[in-house]
């Protein structure tokens, strides 16, 4: 395994650069709670260089043309696949996620630049109304400040589109996921695109984030993170009018409908609220089940959350594994506390390690009978923890699913694909799954409420990195 001890170096303009930021940061195995090294944070020197060299590469980069810039997205999808191994183990040592779970990540990280190919036409950029031809131009320099679940994905996800819009970017991964960006940085730079269309600057909120986000030769921000994150960067933008793409928290409900085959409808909850060791914005942590079958839903929902595989996310038959650092491991211990003070009844795990798992950040995979106003089923926990929440008919089951301050993603199990389809419909999420969890990576992406603003994927992800110019000439 490499080594982040003497890891002191941001991706600037076409090279590595020592940071000027002095702060450092250990970086930890979520499997072992060990430190695995240290890295040197940036600074706003560091920040400031950054979009310098994104706004000096900004004129020739949106000046290519469309087979230009696909040659390019090549390299990065072909230096992606180069690093895939590195970035798998990575990405498991670091955040605790399983094989299987880090292999679908980094291929589809490798693919998000194949997909922006396909955006890559002129129907894309230009369409004539009436009088005016409509031009869609590049926003600018792009700041993209994403997540330590899957580093790689939402950096790839976030640069493809930018880049295929004609955009600069200045990546900023949280400072909790540099272990994951290490190869995914390696990759990028042997892409050898120009000196400056890339950029990456690890540092924290403050103040490198914070810099990016208020300077004002950066025209859009997109971010992948919190609630309160994006919320500050919301207020940062203001004085000169960032376009900003924000991606923020959820509190998915799964509705299991009266009409529910519980032998789909189970395994269905059960991945949409676990997976990724539950630290995902989409998980389906408040499980709605209707009274008339109460029982047996709560029966088959221990049985199968008791069943899980927890361990070494390396095995093969793990299903979750570790959680982040101990932080994180804290952080979700004091949400099933708080799910007991209030009154709520733990039906499986519970507080502490899994037996045999008391070194690095295990967490029980927890059922939690609750109401919908517990701390439990109000706030994103970002880990392994479930709030089972009993609706008298349907109208409460929507009713319950749609209070909330969040409306990301949403789940429904149901007998009959059309009713789950009706239900679906009335809920305020910005994608729901009906029956299965469903990879569609052209489908649009993103939140109402306070889940965020604007949307990400396909089409809708690179307009996100377009302005609308309206030319009238005879």
């Amino acid at each position: 395994m490499t080594t982040l001890t003497h890891f002191n170096t941001h991706y600037i303009d076409g090279q590595f650069v020592e940071s000027h930021g002095q702060e450092t940061y250990a970086v930890t195995s979520a499997i072992t709670g060990e430190q695995l090294g240290e890295a040197r944070l940036g600074d706003d020197v560091d920040a400031n260089l950054a979009v310098a060299a994104a706004q000096r590469a900004l004129s020739a980069w949106s000046a290519t043309t469309l087979s230009e810039r696909a040659h390019h997205l090549q390299k990065l999808a072909d230096s992606f696949g180069a690093h895939r191994e590195e970035m798998i183990t990575n990405l498991i040592d670091e955040f605790g996620t399983t094989t299987a779970t880090a292999a679908y990540i980094v291929d589809q990280s490798r693919d998000w630049f194949l997909d922006a190919q396909k955006l890559l036409s002129e129907e894309t950029f230009v369409e004539q109304i009436g009088a005016a031809t409509v031009y869609k131009v590049p926003v600018g320099v792009a700041v993209l400040i994403t997540p330590w679940n899957g580093a790689s994905w939402f950096m790839a996800m976030k640069a493809s589109v930018a880049l295929a819009a004609g955009c600069t970017v200045v990546l900023k991964p949280s400072e909790r996921g540099i272990w994951q960006t290490l190869p995914v940085v390696d990759a990028i730079a042997e892409a050898g695109l120009p000196a400056g269309v890339i950029n990456v600057v690890y540092g924290k909120g403050d103040p490198v984030g914070n810099i990016l986000t208020t300077h004002p030769d950066v025209g859009k921000v997109s971010i992948t993170g919190s609630t309160a994150t994006g919320k500050a960067i919301a207020h940062n933008r203001v004085d000169t009018m960032k376009r900003v793409t924000l991606e923020l928290g959820g509190k998915s409900p799964t509705i299991i409908l009266e009409d529910a085959d519980l032998s789909k409808a189970i395994p269905f909850a059960v991945q949409a609220g676990l997976f990724n060791n539950g630290q995902a914005c989409i998980a389906g942590t408040r499980i709605l089940a209707p009274e008339s079958r109460i029982d047996e839903i709560r029966t088959a929902l221990v049985d199968a959350v008791s069943a899980i595989k927890v361990g070494d996310p390396r095995d093969e038959d793990t299903i979750v594994g570790p959680v982040l650092d101990s932080d994180q491991y804290q952080r979700i211990e004091n949400y099933i506390r708080a799910g007991i003070e209030e009154g709520g009844e733990v039906l499986a795990g519970g507080e502490g390690h899994p037996d045999g798992l008391e070194h690095g950040n295990y967490v029980k995979p927890t059922l939690i009978a609750a109401t919908n106003d517990m701390t439990v089923a109000r706030e994103e926990i970002f880990g392994p923890v479930l709030a089972l929440i009993t609706y008298r008919d349907e109208a409460e089951a929507i009713a319950i699913a749609n209070d909330t301050v969040y409306g990301l993603h949403a789940y429904v199990a149901s007998g009959d694909v059309e009713h789950g389809r009706r239900v679906a419909r009335q809920l305020r999420a910005g994608r729901v799954m009906v029956n299965e969890v469903i990879d569609s990576p052209a489908a649009p992406f993103g939140g109402f409420k306070q889940s965020g603003i604007g949307r990400e994927f396909g089409q809708y992800g690179i307009q996100a990195y377009l302005e609308t110019q309206a030319v009238f000439a005879k």
